[in-house]
């Protein structure tokens, strides 16, 4: 039976910021050319009238839209919208949206953009991903800081070429800016593309939102994992004050909640980095469904279930 009532969920974002040369065309033709089975559409966007970028990207079997009016923060009303516009339109299979800022553009505005009432139904910021090169860098610059500070995520390129004293001066510094989830892109494990990417049940979250969806398959050994459940709705207050105290532990956090307070409703959490929402689920439900990933090592699994049974007794 068709269920009239269903929503569809936004569509995931992933932005690609970094410094000009910091890697991130390569980044991305990584995520293109991997074995991950997502969909996915990519914008990008150089500084200038050709677009050097779309052309380095063309030859894989995604497909890519070019923005050619300059810097991507000074045509978010134009080109960016647009582009949002047709991909959106032409229908199929889509899992996510990967875009690659300017490496001279300050990602704020495009983050700014991403929560504009006219695009927030149709396409939500899943992550920002910053590209820092090991080597080249200036931690001084108030860009590369702008830059450094917006991301869920820091992708670390060359590093097999850094000096090992800078390399570890950059980690402390980002350390020092609360950057706990630091990836060496030439490091052993090579990318973690699950943690970069929407995980892969965005997709039938968004047609089924089946409570099962909410379960990502996790292979690398970097991460660990807790999956948790409730058949009953949770108290909001406490469950903010949880999520609070697990969050500096997560890199991702997704699933479906139900609150005492809203009767009726179920909500889906997405957490990434330090950022969290919530928004009404596709189809209606009760109880909680999550699953939360974390660093090896720095997520307290049992602790954290031990928060979450707390939940239920509250």
């Amino acid at each position: 039976m068709a269920d009239h009532g269903r929503r569809p969920l936004p569509l995931p974002v992933l932005l690609v910021t970094g410094a000009l040369g910091a890697g991130k065309t390569c980044l991305i033709n990584a995520m293109l050319r991997a074995d991950h089975g997502r969909a996915l559409a990519v914008i990008v966007n150089d500084f200038g009238a050709i677009n050097i970028d779309a052309a380095l990207l063309s030859g894989t079997s995604q497909p890519v839209y070019g923005l050619k009016n300059g810097c991507i923060c000074c045509s978010l009303q134009g080109d960016l919208l647009r582009t949002l516009g047709t991909i959106l339109s032409l229908g199929g299979r889509l899992d996510a949206i990967v875009i690659e800022a300017s490496g001279v553009s300050d990602p704020r505005g495009i983050i700014e953009a991403l929560f504009d009432p006219v695009l927030h139904a149709a396409v939500r910021l899943d992550a920002v991903v910053t590209v820092v090169d090991a080597q080249d860098h200036d931690s001084a610059d108030p860009l590369w800081r702008a830059q450094v500070r917006a991301a869920d995520f820091i992708v670390l390129a060359k590093t097999a070429q850094a000096d090992p004293d800078r390399l570890a001066a950059l980690r402390a510094t980002l350390g020092t800016m609360s950057k706990a989830m630091v990836f060496g892109a030439d490091e052993p494990g090579g990318l973690p593309l699950d943690m970069l990417l929407a995980q892969g049940t965005d997709r039938e979250a968004r047609t089924a939102a089946q409570p099962g969806d909410a379960s990502p398959v996790l292979h690398d050994t970097r991460f660990v994992r807790l999956d948790w459940s409730s058949p009953l709705p949770v108290p909001l207050a406490r469950f903010q004050s949880v999520i609070a105290q697990l969050t500096p532990q997560l890199a991702r956090a997704k699933g479906f909640v139900s609150f005492r307070e809203r009767p009726g409703e179920r909500c889906v959490f997405q957490l990434v980095g330090r950022r969290a929402s919530l928004m009404p689920a596709p189809t209606p439900g009760i109880g909680t469904e999550l699953v939360f990933i974390g660093r090896t090592g720095l997520f307290d699994t049992e602790r954290a279930k031990s928060a979450l049974h707390a939940l239920q007794s509250s």
